[in-house]
């Protein structure tokens, strides 16, 4: 079985398939959605207490861990507009919907990001 991501807009499903797969999630099912700066303010507003655009928020519904079926991971909301890398914004997202959290770990989910995102770069060569 694999993730549902129909959801995700085709540009950046590889990168949120491979940052599943990074972390191991074979199923489950998320949305990626791209938005403007008020709504990305809005929402950085509401539920982070930070009246700002920011680049990308991620809204976890399942916990890390093992479920009874398919997950429902979340959504993700990109802003491109204060975005500079549209896949490692995906990338991010994603990352935090399973569970990982740059604010208090020790440095592991932005080295596992950019692992990440130099693989997509690499696989995209033609080398």
């Amino acid at each position: 079985m694999s993730a549902d991501l129909g959801d995700v807009p085709p540009e950046l499903r590889d990168a949120v398939a491979a940052t599943l797969a990074a972390v191991g999630v074979g199923d489950g099912h998320l949305s990626v959605e791209l938005v403007g700066e008020e709504r990305i303010r809005e929402l950085n507003r509401d539920h982070r207490d930070r009246d700002r655009p920011t680049d990308v928020l991620s809204f976890p519904i399942d916990g890390p861990g093992p479920s009874a079926g398919p997950r429902e991971l979340g959504d993700v909301l990109i802003c491109p507009p204060q975005t500079e890398d549209l896949v490692e914004a995906a990338v991010h997202g994603v990352l935090h919907l399973c569970g990982y959290d740059h604010e208090t770990d020790d440095g592991e989910m932005l080295a596992l990001q950019e692992r990440i995102v130099a693989g997509l770069r690499d696989d995209g060569s033609d080398d």
